[in-house]
């Protein structure tokens, strides 16, 4: 069942298309709800967030010709509506919560509630949002399995960690065959990963000429894999930039500040930082060079870790980029 009120706190006026003349709508998901906003539109609509209320928001999108439509990403409760609406054919743009809260920051809105964000979000959907190129399913399906993995290893860390301080010998026990069962459901996801992969003839390729640069094993390969689909069509800046490895400069007159990196895509930067320890002590002769030379120079390690992280980004985005795998004498620093 469709809800549908009129909220004072909407834009008025006729429907402001976007750049491609196509009608914005903006979504505020909830657990149990989604809140529905069109922009230029003053009513507003609630439906569940089920595959039932997806029908009736497929119906209200086709009845607004809605081109674009926005939504948050909310720790997973978007992704089935994300997939239905895109299934249905819709430009679905999944935005970061940092996005929509600047966006309310600029235009000076204070007032918070679901349908207020709802409006606010088909606002920025129908003014700056950039639609990008609809995620390979076959990586979206893997990438829940990934993070699966990653909450894995966190939990091993944590348990690790919780070894060091425990006497009982009961707990030490079970401490350690806890740990144990995490380390085996750990190498058995990876297989799987790797297996799921490899059924795939253009995902198999990419994961080889990944695994010819040394000091990037399977673990890292499949991070960059699923992670970051579009690696091999980006600069190199880009590709740093994106996963957060890109030191970005803070200055302000004469006041200079040291760069630092930020934002991004976090498990995957946490991936490729694990990898740049082994690779630069070693595994990877260049990266070996790359850190000696910095922390030489006076560099703190972990600047250096993060530089050497970055090169071994750079280095699979190269490889992917022309097809071939890594060649040793080829890699500069």
């Amino acid at each position: 069942m469709v809800e549908g009120t009129v909220g004072s706190h909407h834009k008025e006026g006729s429907t402001k298309m976007n750049k491609t003349s196509m009608a914005a709508a903006g979504i505020d998901v909830a657990k149990r709800h989604l809140d529905i906003a069109v922009h230029g539109h003053r009513q507003s609509w609630r439906v569940a967030n089920t595959p039932e209320g997806f029908r009736e928001l497929v119906r209200l999108m086709r009845e607004h010709q809605i081109g674009r439509i926005g939504l948050e990403a909310t720790g997973g409760y978007e992704r089935d509506v994300t997939e239905h609406l895109r299934a249905e054919g819709f430009t679905v743009i999944v935005l970061q919560p940092l996005q929509v809260r600047a966006y309310a920051q600029l235009t000076l809105r204070r007032a918070k509630t679901d349908r207020i964000d709802a409006a606010l979000i088909a606002a920025f959907t129908a003014d700056h949002a950039i639609a990008r190129a609809t995620p390979d399913s076959r990586l979206t399906a893997l990438a829940e399995r990934l993070t699966w993995l990653e909450q894995t290893e966190e939990d091993m860390t944590r348990l690790k960690v919780r070894l060091e301080h425990v006497r009982d010998v009961e707990n030490r026990r079970t401490c350690k065959a806890d740990l144990a069962r995490l380390k085996q459901r750990r190498a058995n996801t990876i297989a799987k990963l790797l297996t799921a992969l490899r059924q795939h003839d253009d995902l198999a390729t990419r994961l080889k000429l990944v695994l010819s640069i040394d000091g990037i094993g399977p673990r890292t390969a499949i991070a960059l894999l699923i992670r970051m689909p579009e690696l091999g069509l980006l600069s190199r800046g880009q590709a740093a930039a994106l996963v957060g490895l890109a030191p970005f400069n803070n200055d302000s007159g004469k006041r200079v500040r040291q760069r630092s990196i930020a934002g991004g895509r976090t498990r995957l930067r946490t991936s490729l930082y694990a990898a740049a320890l082994p690779a630069s002590f070693q595994w990877n002769e260049p990266l070996k060079r790359l850190y000696a030379r910095l922390t030489a120079a006076g560099k703190p390690h972990k600047l250096a870790l993060v530089a050497c992280a970055r090169k071994l980004l750079i280095y699979a985005n190269t490889v992917l980029a022309r097809g071939t795998p890594w060649v040793k004498a080829e890699a500069s620093t």
